[in-house]
């Protein structure tokens, strides 16, 4: 099919982390060209799926979803110049939406998640507010069985220690107020990710997870 993601997706990865160096990246060039292209028709075939349950994505390019597979090493002990992996950002970690999807391809170590990563301080302020009035609301669509089908819960990571400034350390939500960011996870292994209908399967994921972003974005729409 030619919207399902190639098994040469996961070589190719495979065999530049084994060779992460611009003489090897160079004389592989055509390989990465022709990878690039299945990520851009596998991630677009995704969008239109998506688009069934949350047409926003609609407006989505596939091909500048994808983060550029160079990386920055200027500030970085790491100085391989090459991530190893494909991430796509449909809304989330591109700048363009509160709450978003993301797909990260990866041999070993592919996922996918759904909500806002490390959004900027105000924004933060606004969806831990929401969450501490609309409690119960909040804890419907992340203890929902449509939801727990696919995600356990919520990431820790980065979490802090205290409830942050401005919320009653007695918060029924306190341990949900601590967090930095409000994504859930999915961990997929290589099969399902080459699966001739990963793209379907991928999207009923996505669309489990529609309801928390939909909850983290309000805020930002009643403004």
């Amino acid at each position: 099919m030619a919207d399902a993601l190639s098994k040469e997706t996961l070589t190719f990865l495979t065999d530049l982390n084994k060779n992460n160096n611009r003489e090897w990246f160079t004389c592989n060039k055509s390989r990465y060209l022709v990878v690039q292209e299945n990520m851009v028709n596998f991630v677009d075939a995704l969008i239109q799926e998506i688009s069934d349950f949350d047409e926003a994505v609609l407006k989505i390019d596939a091909k500048k979803s994808i983060f550029r597979i160079y990386r920055d090493t200027r500030f970085s002990k790491d100085k391989t110049p090459y991530k190893t992996n494909f991430g796509a950002g449909l809304g989330m970690g591109k700048g363009s939406e509160i709450a978003g999807y993301y797909l990260h391809i990866e041999p070993g170590k592919s996922f996918l998640a759904g909500g806002v990563y490390q959004p900027d301080s105000s924004i933060l302020k606004e969806i831990r507010r929401e969450i501490s009035v609309n409690a119960d609301e909040f804890l419907a669509i992340i203890n929902g069985s449509e939801f727990r089908k696919y995600f356990t819960g919520l990431s820790e990571e980065d979490k802090l220690i205290r409830v942050p400034a401005g919320f009653d350390k007695d918060d029924p939500m306190a341990e949900v107020l601590k967090l930095k960011s409000y994504i859930a996870v999915y961990n997929l292994t290589d099969r399902e990710i080459l699966e001739k209908d990963a793209v379907k399967k991928l999207a009923d994921m996505f669309k489990q997870v529609k309801p928390l972003n939909d909850f983290l974005s309000a805020p930002f729409k009643k403004q």
